[in-house]
């Protein structure tokens, strides 16, 4: 009983996680102003990176750029688990 509950989570994090890491810059977090690239800050100014949305885009991010080939691998174990056992 407890691995069946353990499985479903892990279903739900690894999809939790590919959702985050096919969400596309240009097309949709670019136009709900999530995207990384911004205008330069003017002289004496920065960003604030301590709030939330900035530590959100850089988590983001950071999930798409780390997680490209472990989530390449992790999909295909679970779909041959899937076709297999399933």
């Amino acid at each position: 009983m407890l691995l069946f509950g353990l499985g479903k989570l892990f279903y739900i994090i690894i999809l939790f996680i590919n959702s985050i890491a096919v969400l596309s810059e240009d097309r949709f977090l670019a136009r709900i102003g999530w995207g990384r690239t911004q205008a330069e800050p003017s002289f004496g100014t920065s960003y604030d990176n301590s709030s939330v949305k900035a530590k959100s885009i850089n988590l983001i991010a950071s999930v798409r750029t780390v997680m490209r080939i472990p989530l390449i691998v992790i999909n295909t174990v679970v779909i041959v688990y899937e076709l297999i056992l399933g």
